[in-house]
């Protein structure tokens, strides 16, 4: 079982925190007085100054990565780091393979990646890693072999009972639903997926039918094309889950310009600056998420201790990660933000990232 860290992640009070990130990438912290190299661990020691540290996303211009990068970025500057985001503008299978190449040859301290592939990556990874390089995978992991540590947003079966227990309130627990999900091979995406099925399949959710699941390609095009198709295919689908922020838009775009609008209903992961709209006229009831910017700055912080040898990544190890207080490393090298937040029109409108 992963250890979760010892205080919650409380989402409304970092709102604030990444709509001044937002706006200035360089603000670090809603505190003043934030240590610059502030990260202590079990067996003691501080964050060396001037590591390297670079993001490599799943994909770049993708606005749930712009986020959590500038979240990195931000604690890359709290400890007095260099910081650099490069990758890819398609979110394929080895699209990452040379910028892990580059950023070998180029002696990156810490490669913080969001994975599209968990194997075929690995060999760039490894060779990363024999070159001197912490790798830390947040959102998307590859094989637990070819990393250090791994920034798991929320647990797995977390996302699946949010997300089924969303579309279930949603359509009054009785209909066929289908699933819109990223890339086929995101390995966040499929295990979320094979766990919401499992969560389908308790009593409380007997009423329910899973009947497909697509792919967008987390592509703004496609994955509006592809709620289109779906609804082409099964004119009596009553909801649809889309645990990714670019298909979880698109999807709601086509719903709220379409005669299923208020009839089919949406929920997924999405930022509330993405939703909106969407909730205020009706076409989402909800939806969740947790904070991108928070899962960079633990990301960053992550692969600086372990840069440091502050910490190995070993089960149990202890480190503070700036502003978000303490973490422990659970099994098999995670490390878990928090619980995701539910996001409708009663809060919406706290949160802008």
């Amino acid at each position: 079982m992963t250890v979760m860290r010892s205080r919650g992640v409380r989402m409304g009070a970092a709102a604030a925190t990444l709509a001044a990130l937002l706006l200035s990438a360089g603000c670090a912290s809603d505190d003043e007085g934030t240590p610059s190299g502030g990260a202590s661990a079990g067996g003691g020691g501080s964050i060396k100054e001037g590591l390297s540290v670079a993001f490599l996303p799943k994909q770049v211009n993708n606005p749930y990565f712009t986020v959590s990068d500038n979240g990195g970025k931000a604690a890359v500057e709290e400890f007095k780091g260099e910081y650099k985001e490069v990758g890819p503008s398609e979110a394929s299978a080895s699209s990452q393979v040379s910028y892990l190449n580059t950023l070998t040859q180029q002696g990156s301290d810490v490669i913080a990646l969001s994975a599209n592939d968990p194997n075929a990556i690995c060999g760039a990874v490894n060779q990363a890693r024999q070159g001197g390089a912490k790798v830390v995978t947040f959102d998307s992991d590859t094989n637990k072999d070819c990393r250090d540590l791994f920034v798991n947003q929320v647990t797995g079966p977390g996302i699946a009972e949010n997300q089924v227990k969303l579309i279930s309130d949603a359509i009054g627990g009785k209909g066929k639903v289908a699933i819109l999900s990223a890339t086929a091979n995101a390995t966040n995406q499929n295990a979320w997926i094979e766990l919401m099925k499992t969560e389908l399949k308790k009593p409380e959710y007997s009423g329910i039918e899973l009947v497909t699941t697509v792919y967008g390609d987390d592509k703004d095009e496609k994955s509006f094309q592809e709620t289109q198709g779906l609804l082409s295919a099964h004119p009596d689908l009553k909801g649809i889950i889309s645990p990714t922020t670019v298909g979880v838009a698109a999807a709601a775009r086509y719903l709220s310009g379409s005669q299923y609008k208020g009839k089919v209903a949406l929920t997924g992961l999405g930022t509330p600056n993405q939703m909106r709209e969407f909730v205020k006229n009706g076409t989402v009831k909800n939806f969740a998420l947790w904070n991108p910017a928070d899962l960079g700055y633990l990301a960053a912080y992550a692969g600086a201790a372990l840069a440091s040898g502050m910490i190995s990544g070993k089960e149990g190890d202890k480190f503070t990660a700036g502003k978000l207080g303490e973490y422990t490393v659970g099994a098999e090298g995670v490390v878990v933000l928090g619980p995701p937040t539910v996001f409708d029109a009663s809060n919406i409108d706290q949160f802008d990232f």
